[in-house]
């Protein structure tokens, strides 16, 4: 349940209510606007006395939360989330765009690619040193050396890096190294890996599931927040359906749909979604369109010999195009990149 004080009601009042809750073994969250204060309840409602806080003259009203997932609900948290990563911000206003090869294969390579995201605007550097590949036999990612090279390029570029963990032995390992963790369709619901990179630290993108509903999505991120980590932003990168043009099926409407049930920020992955390269910028433009707060670009210096996922990876050229392109969508909604 959510409790909503009166405008303007004293920190005094707020504080009695608080006490009422946690008295009867529950957490508290406050959600502060300059006017109206709303105190989420987290627990098993069933041990608290609605008239024990009905009484409090400066309750407004006691609201019942039917679903599941209360932390990275809306109803508890109206106001969108924002948070900062190294030089840039996730949320607010901002258009974030990471971009960067698939798989991390080399230094050189991934400074390059760094260098040249960063000309054309993007303020994060997203690279896989932990690679989950439906075959044993694929490239599976140069693991910590990789990470090592994620740290290079971010401190010769300034960009903010993320890499995707998929256990927790790599979530220990990217913690020295990266600005923020990806948690991988695959590992969506992964619930003790969950667990630990919401003990972790660092902020973390978590990517909807092959064939996730976005319920069973925001449940996902709330077992990351049930760890006191509430710098989480929501990742769309296709689902599985029954059509073969495409990779997967980008589901914008999850845009739109998650814009009303959470306060956490949306980021849109074309590349993974449509696993085609010329999908890719026409999608883009349609998620900064939908009210994505971002987007996950894969880039590379040479597709065509990429040791993971060319086929959808744009070069440099195609990349500065698209950024080009992005531009006045990006100001219709209300954005800029920074």
């Amino acid at each position: 349940m959510i409790i909503v004080m009166k405008p303007n009601a004293s920190k005094e009042s707020i504080a009695q209510v608080s006490e009422v809750i946690t008295s009867a073994g529950l957490s508290v969250h406050l959600s502060q606007g300059e006017e109206v204060t709303i105190i989420g309840v987290v627990g098993n409602k069933a041990l608290l006395d609605p008239c024990a806080i009905e009484v409090n003259p400066a309750v407004e009203k006691i609201v019942p939360i039917t679903e599941s997932y209360k932390l990275a609900n809306i109803k508890f948290h109206p106001t969108p989330t924002s948070f900062p990563v190294k030089n840039t911000v996730i949320g607010g206003d901002t258009m974030t765009v990471m971009a960067g090869p698939c798989a991390v294969e080399t230094e050189e390579q991934l400074i390059s690619i760094a260098h040249a995201v960063k000309k054309s605007g993007a303020t994060f550097l997203r690279g896989g040193a932990f690679k989950p590949r439906t075959s044993p036999y694929s490239f599976q990612g140069l693991e910590e050396e990789g990470l090592r090279f994620l740290k290079a390029a971010s401190q010769e570029t300034g960009l903010a890096t993320i890499c995707e963990v998929t256990s927790s032995h790599a979530i220990e390992a990217a913690v020295s190294y990266v600005d923020m963790l990806q948690i991988g369709a695959r590992n969506m619901q992964n619930f003790e890996l969950l667990k630990e990179a919401g003990k972790s630290g660092l902020p973390v993108l978590l990517k909807r599931g092959l064939a996730a509903t976005i319920d069973e999505w925001l449940n996902a991120a709330e077992y990351i927040m049930s760890e006191g980590n509430e710098r989480i932003a929501l990742c769309e990168r296709g689902i599985r359906t029954f059509e073969t043009s495409t990779r997967n099926t980008l589901d914008l409407s999850a845009v739109c749909v998650l814009k009303e049930k959470t306060h956490l920020p949306v980021i849109v992955d074309p590349s993974h979604a449509t696993g085609v390269r010329g999908y890719v910028a026409p999608l883009a433009k349609a998620a900064v369109a939908c009210g994505a707060n971002g987007l996950m670009i894969e880039v590379h210096n040479n597709p065509a010999k990429a040791l993971s996922d060319g086929p959808q990876s744009l070069d440099f050229a195609q990349f500065d195009t698209l950024m080009e392109e992005l531009k006045p969508y990006i100001a219709l909604s209300g954005r800029t990149l920074k």
